[in-house]
C-alpha cells in the first residue's frame, strides 16, 4: 500500500513525464498546433491525474482485499493498465471532440491513440515506480497513514 504523499508523487510524476513525451509527438502525428494538443494534454492530464489517484487507491484496496498483499503480478499489472486506460478513455472522449472541434469518431480514434500510448507507458512507468518506491503492507505503514490516509 502507499501513503497519500507517495500516491500524489506517483500520479504527478506519471503525468509530467507523459506530457513531455506525448505533446510534441501527437501534435506532429495529428497535424494540430502544439498549443491545441498541449492544452488538451494539460487538461486531459489534470483529469487523468485526479482519476489516477482515485483509480489506484480503489484498485489497491480491491487487490489487497482479494489477494491479501499489495504486490502485482504481470497479469495484474496488465489488468490495471487496461482498466485504467479504458475508464479514462470514456471520461475524456467528449473533451477530445469538443477541444479539437472534431467528430466523435475522429475523437475516438485520437483518444484510442492516446490510450495505446498511455497503456504502454502506464505499464512501464508503474513497474519502474514500484521498483524505485516499493509498496508496503498496511501493517508496515506508520500508524494513521494506512489505507491511503
Amino acid at each position: 500500500m502507499r501513503s497519500t504523499a507517495d500516491r500524489v508523487r506517483q500520479a504527478v510524476s506519471f503525468e509530467i513525464i507523459g506530457l513531455v513525451i506525448v505533446t510534441p509527438l501527437f501534435a506532429w502525428i495529428f497535424d494540430h498546433a502544439l498549443s491545441d494538443i498541449g492544452g488538451l494534454a494539460l487538461v486531459g492530464g489534470t483529469a487523468a491525474t485526479v482519476w489516477n489517484y482515485v483509480f489506484n487507491l480503489g484498485f489497491d484496496h480491491a487487490m489487497y482485499r482479494w489477494r491479501g498483499n499489495p504486490n502485482k503480478t504481470v497479469s495484474l499489472r496488465l489488468a490495471h493498465a487496461i482498466l485504467f486506460e479504458t475508464s479514462l478513455l470514456v471520461i475524456l472522449l467528449p473533451l477530445f471532440a469538443y477541444w479539437l472541434n472534431v467528430s466523435l469518431l475522429a475523437a475516438l480514434l485520437m483518444d484510442l491513440s492516446f490510450a495505446a500510448f498511455y497503456l504502454s507507458y502506464a505499464f512501464v512507468f508503474t513497474w519502474a515506480y514500484d521498483a524505485l518506491f516499493p509498496p508496503v503492507a498496511p501493517s508496515e505503514l506508520p500508524r494513521g497513514r494506512r489505507w491511503g490516509h
